[in-house]
């Protein structure tokens, strides 16, 4: 197992800065997710990490070894790829087996290794079938056991599941999981998909324009968001935002009068928010809900019935519009005026730069 450690790591093309100047340490055994949306760095990071793409400035350490001029098949690492790489005309064995006989393993070495991952990934009974007669979600336990069997310092997963349809996608979430359970080994895996980061990281790294937004666990990131982007980005629903004006502080509280006039005492203490007259308001859809003694009112405009939850789509008079959650057996309609209750105590805000203010913890 390795810990990795990125010192001022920067990527650049010509001129245009992909990463700058970036500074990460990955736990040893951690299982470390890089999310963000298209374009962001992710996978040019990984790919640094790899070796696949060198680093304009700045120095990889893995394992204790600075390995930044290093070859790929010198840093101890294995890479899944989002397109599973398989040689078509291999079985499931001699896919599994190619690099090891590359390097000159003993067969019986080579054989042990297989056997073991094989088992560990319920692929025993596929040995020897081609990879064309497997389904997608066997081909990725087949690319994720060809990197077992190199037992490397630290697994890299390039988006591996993004080719999945989404109950497979489901079921093989799950099986890295416990993969990783069962491994203890380094993780890290790229990903756009907010849900296999949540479900699966240890931290998460959110990721927007080449910098690091915002590094915690899953629930800390999405409670306590450190930008508007994060609080964007992370949740389904994503979170609801409404322009809101300063008002005269209430007990030392920070109150805000949102734009149909209803007034939010929130539990931020005033002197802790940067002075700004015009703030944003953030709020999740569970802790705005469809109330007749509410004050915000609007009309429905779609009703998302989920099963477990009912989420309401709600137009408001000044032409922006918010996600409420009601009780999963509501009757509410399309068009229907409603009226809305927001959790003051549960509400986020951003100030002109995005940037959040809480509550200490």
């Amino acid at each position: 197992m390795a810990g990795i450690q990125l010192k001022r790591v920067s990527k650049h093309y010509g001129s245009a800065a992909v990463i700058s100047d970036l500074n990460l340490d990955i736990a040893q055994g951690e299982f470390l997710v890089f999310l963000g949306p298209s374009g962001c760095g992710k996978s040019t990071l990984l790919r640094m990490i790899a070796g696949l793409e060198p680093v304009t400035s700045g120095d990889i350490i893995i394992d204790g070894r600075d390995v930044t001029e290093l070859a790929p098949g010198q840093r101890g690492v294995a890479m899944v790829f989002q397109h599973y790489a398989l040689y078509p005309h291999m079985s499931v064995y001699d896919n599994m087996a190619f690099g090891m006989r590359n390097i000159g393993m003993a067969e019986a070495e080579i054989d042990s290794r297989i056997q073991d991952a094989a088992r560990m990934l319920e692929l025993d009974q596929l040995l020897q079938r081609k990879p064309g007669q497997l389904s997608g979600g066997q081909r990725q336990r087949v690319a994720i056991g060809r990197s077992i069997v190199k037992n490397p310092s630290a697994f890299l997963f390039d988006e591996p599941l993004s080719n999945l349809d989404a109950a497979l996608r489901t079921r093989t979430r799950v099986e890295l999981a416990r993969l990783h359970l069962r491994l203890q080994s380094t993780m890290v895996f790229v990903t756009h998909d907010q849900v296999e980061a949540m479900t699966l990281a240890t931290r998460i790294v959110v990721m927007n324009k080449g910098r690091i937004e915002q590094i915690g666990s899953p629930m800390d990131i999405y409670r306590r968001p450190a930008t508007r982007f994060v609080a964007g980005f992370i949740g389904q629903p994503a979170m609801n935002f409404l322009d809101a004006e300063r008002l005269a502080p209430q007990d030392g509280r920070l109150c805000l009068q949102l734009v149909n006039g209803s007034i939010l005492q929130t539990a931020l203490m005033d002197a802790a928010v940067p002075a700004a007259s015009q703030l944003t308001v953030g709020i999740r859809a569970e802790f705005i809900t469809l109330d007749a003694q509410g004050s915000l009112p609007g009309r429905v405009d779609v009703v998302e019935r989920l099963g477990d939850r009912t989420l309401v789509h709600v137009g408001l008079a000044d032409g922006s519009s918010v996600v409420a959650e009601a009780h999963r057996d509501s009757e509410v309609r399309n068009g229907e005026a409603v009226t809305l209750r927001i959790d003051s105590a549960r509400v986020h805000v951003f100030d002109a730069a995005g940037i959040a203010h809480h509550i200490p913890v």
